[in-house]
């Protein structure tokens, strides 16, 4: 195992921990927070699904990550798996209570820049744990020289959640909390989405914490439900794919005005189990970088396929038949470890 090395969102992939389906489900403890995070769209938790996805959606879960494993390997990647982990023991914190949620996106709950590993501050209290089944394999990046903090562990109590104005992000500023998939990494230049999954507080502390080498540019006028990665995506050094229906001319950070920017084809509605906080339309545009030539994208995304090929990129089709009612495509499925890349200024 490799040194931790990731400073961008292109460098040619060499290692990736990649998510798992089993036991995964929506937490029957259903509170103010999922209904704050996931559910703001929903009118009442009472209209929530608890409890484990369908069988069907779970195995056939479980195959398509296993082929996208061995697609991954195939390219010389090596992937790393989480440990399963029982989702449905009850946790406990002075505040509150709950039950589990899911391995299936790394993304999350870990961020990776440079050589450290971040473990995040999530706002949903069913993921307060989750890091516990990566600690086998974040050891093993320790032992190799990579760094490895965590960040605050937060409280998580009410008065984090506010749902009295659903035109703004449903996090106050109550403590520090985001998930890392609010963040991309340009090299020296780090963009952070304040959104319903992460608040301004995260920001700081992510500045605070990198230190004068980065620049964390905070984005909050773009995309207010949860996550940057199907908004705004770098797929190589001067080059973004962008979301059209929630990016345009004047909210585009200026750091990216002079690339060349490919906006997303209407993205192809696929099946989703309702009820199960399914991911919008848009998670189609949720591609992984392999390099800044090759890039990972569900299989029926064929309009962006056929654009990102007209755009002189390669093109990985993966099969995620439940991307949707699991919440997670190709890019959140993943986490990146180690790249071939270096830290610079890509502006």
């Amino acid at each position: 195992m490799q040194k931790v090395n990731s400073n961008t969102e292109w460098g040619k992939l060499k290692e990736v921990v990649l998510g798992r389906a089993e036991m995964a489900q929506i937490p029957k403890t259903k509170k103010h927070d999922i209904h704050c995070v996931d559910y703001a769209n929903y009118p009442t938790v009472s209209n929530l699904h608890g409890g484990e996805y369908p069988e069907k959606v779970i195995q056939e879960t479980i195959e398509d990550l296993n082929s996208f494993q061995k697609q991954l390997e195939d390219t010389g990647i090596v992937v790393h798996r989480p440990e399963v982990q029982n989702l449905n023991l009850l946790c406990s914190t002075p505040n509150w209570t709950s039950d589990g949620y899911y391995m299936y996106c790394p993304r999350d709950s870990v961020l990776t820049i440079g050589d450290m590993l971040i473990e995040t501050p999530m706002p949903l209290r069913a993921r307060y744990f989750e890091t516990l089944g990566y600690k086998k394999i974040f050891k093993e990046y320790f032992s190799s020289g990579s760094k490895w903090i965590s960040a605050p562990k937060p409280e998580l109590a009410d008065e984090l959640y506010d749902r009295k104005d659903l035109s703004k992000p449903t996090l106050t500023e109550y403590e520090i909390a985001f998930d890392a998939a609010n963040v991309i990494k340009c090299g020296k230049d780090i963009f952070y989405l304040v959104s319903n999954s992460g608040n301004r507080l995260g920001a700081k502390w992510l500045q605070s914490t990198l230190g004068d080498k980065y620049t964390v540019h905070v984005m909050d006028d773009i995309y207010a439900y949860v996550h940057v990665d199907t908004t705004i995506l770098p797929l190589a050094a001067g080059t973004v794919l962008l979301n059209p229906s929630r990016v345009n001319e004047n909210n585009l950070p200026e750091y990216f005005r002079n690339w060349k920017k490919i906006w997303a084809t209407d993205p192809v509605e696929t099946p989703y189990l309702e009820h199960y906080a399914p991911a919008s339309p848009w998670l189609g545009m949720n591609v992984l970088s392999l390099s800044d030539k090759l890039v990972a994208v569900e299989k029926n995304q064929t309009p962006l396929i056929k654009q990102l090929e007209e755009n002189g990129f390669d093109v990985m089709p993966v099969q995620m038949r439940h991307c949707r009612t699991l919440s997670g495509g190709p890019h959140c499925v993943t986490l990146d470890t180690v790249r071939e890349d270096e830290y610079g200024n890509y502006r």
